[in-house]
Formats: structure tokens, C-alpha cells, sequence
């Protein structure tokens, strides 16, 4: 991004990125606690300009951030209730995602053991060789751009996370950690909004989806 602040605490409309990531999963009946993990330097600022100035009060602890999101992910896991059924794992810097998108994977999980939100891809997709020429062309009908939330049964991602610590093995996705104890991810039909800010353009494309939003109220 290049700018001062962290991409999750920019500003888009006058709200931070994170707050109305964190306000769809607090505002959804199915989602009974969220933690947070964040950079350690960040905590305060985290708690005081989000949790605490957006009230949402379905926080039940921040937790520290790892080296790699992997490391992050697992640190969040550490910090679940031990009475949870469903782990949902989301990227915070996708703020527009749907709450019937969180419904719909929480729902499959509970079905199959793992889901993700995932939309086909629209672009031609070819793999390319070690010399950058085009090594083949995809079949594109059979391709899926992998979004979050991803969704998991408690066990199976713990498992998961478990299994690849000890083979140390570092996955894209928590997707991936499952399906290497053999669990299929069911996929959910996700949303072309439901973007991850990560480039400057991504932030005139979430104003343009928010004045869309408010357009059709």
C-alpha cells in the first residue's frame, strides 16, 4: 500500500477496513465469538480504535500474530472456546463480505467438515514454465478463485494445523492443511465483492461497491 497505516485500519467511507469486516460477523445470529489476531505492536490501537469505537462486543481476546499467516491462524485457533463446533476463518482485510456467505460456510461445514467461499474464475488461466513461456492452458470451467470465509469443525483444522507443524509445511491457505488429512473442501458460491484490499485500486473499488450499497437502500 505504502501508506502510514496498516491496509486494515485505512479508511474507506470514513471506516476502517477491519470495522466493517468485524461489524457483518458480529451483526450474523450464527457467529458467537471472534478473535482477533493482530500484530503484537498493534494491539492497543486495535482494541481502542476499533473493538472499542465500532462496540463490537462479540470480541473475546486479541491475539499475537505469528511470522507467516500460518503462524497467525494457529495462534487464533489456540484461543477458541473449547466448546466450539465451528471455526470460521476470515481475512480481515476483506470487508465486504456477505453475511449470508458466513451462513452458507459455517452451514457446509456442519455438512461436509470443510468449506470455503469461492467464486470461477473469469479470466483464461495458463501455467506458465521455469523460462516464462506458457507451459499449458487451464480448463477455466473448472477453475475457482479461492476467497474467505473458510470454514472448518474444530477438530479437523486443529488437526490440520498440528499435522503441519510437526511435517513443516506451509499451505496458501487453511484449506489446503485439511485436504492434506484427506478431508474434501465443499465449495460455496462466494461473492466478486467480497475483494481483499491489498493495492491502492482495491480501495477505489471498495468506495464504488459502498456507494452501490447505499444507492440501492
Amino acid at each position: 500500500m505504502n501508506m502510514e497505516k496498516s491496509k486494515q485500519y485505512i479508511e474507506i467511507c470514513g471506516v476502517p477496513v477491519l470495522a466493517r469486516t468485524l461489524k457483518t460477523f458480529e451483526d450474523c445470529s450464527y457467529i458467537d465469538e471472534i478473535i482477533i489476531v493482530v500484530n503484537s505492536d498493534d494491539m492497543f490501537y486495535c482494541k481502542q480504535n476499533i473493538v472499542d469505537e465500532y462496540a463490537i462486543s462479540k470480541v473475546k481476546v486479541l491475539a499475537a500474530g505469528g511470522a507467516q499467516r500460518q503462524n497467525s491462524v494457529y495462534n487464533g485457533l489456540c484461543e477458541v472456546c473449547n466448546n466450539a463446533d465451528i471455526v470460521i476463518i476470515h481475512d480481515g482485510a476483506r470487508p465486504f463480505v456477505k453475511e449470508q456467505t458466513i451462513i452458507d460456510c459455517i452451514e457446509a461445514a456442519v455438512e461436509y467438515g470443510v468449506s470455503t467461499a469461492a467464486v470461477p474464475v473469469k479470466d483464461t488461466i495458463k501455467s506458465a514454465d521455469e523460462d516464462g513461456f506458457v507451459d499449458k492452458t487451464l480448463e477455466r470451467s473448472v477453475l475457482w478463485a479461492i476467497q474467505t470465509p473458510q470454514a472448518f469443525e474444530y477438530d479437523i483444522i486443529k488437526k490440520a494445523h498440528d499435522k503441519a507443524i510437526i511435517e513443516g509445511f506451509t499451505g496458501t491457505d487453511d484449506t489446503v492443511l485439511s485436504e492434506r488429512l484427506g478431508v474434501r473442501t465443499r465449495l460455496v458460491m462466494g461473492s466478486y465483492e467480497n475483494i481483499k484490499i491489498t493495492t491502492r485500486e482495491d480501495l477505489l473499488f471498495g468506495e464504488a461497491i459502498i456507494n452501490k450499497e447505499e444507492n440501492e437502500e
